[in-house]
């Protein structure tokens, strides 16, 4: 995936002072990903075994979390799929949906949960909702 897909992504992009963050699934941690990873990310790598521990149960500070799993949640099973073909099929279909907009609503969102967690020296943020 990494080298199928993300360098390939990456090409052109200056990634001097740009960081990669991940979480700790251990399919990310292993070896040969950690040592393609330094490769383009050197020093900038947030991930259990990176060179910035990810804090565990960072649900607040991780997009996928915070939007995109209950989207794709409430949208793929309005649709009421019965089998797993026609689950799949809405998952893709739900994803390639996906407007430019709501991307860039979520990197906002991102950046003012990041605000708020710096305001409140990393604590939760269970009173904050934020709106995507």
């Amino acid at each position: 995936m990494i080298t199928n897909f993300l360098w390939e992504e990456l090409n052109g992009i200056d990634l001097e002072d740009i960081f990669f963050q991940q979480d700790g699934a251990t399919c990310h941690t292993a070896d040969e990903t950690m040592q393609l990873l330094q490769t383009k990310f050197h020093g900038r790598v947030i991930s259990r075994r990176g060179d910035v521990n990810w804090p565990p149960r960072s649900c607040d500070l991780t997009p996928l979390d915070f939007s995109l799993w209950g989207f794709l949640k409430g949208k793929v099973y309005a649709n009421d799929p019965q089998t797993i073909p026609e689950l799949k099929e809405e998952i893709r279909r739900t994803i390639n949906e996906i407007s430019p907009q709501l991307c860039q609503n979520v990197i906002e969102n991102f950046v003012k949960r990041m605000n708020v967690c710096k305001q409140s020296r990393g604590g939760h943020l269970s009173d904050i909702v934020f709106h995507i």
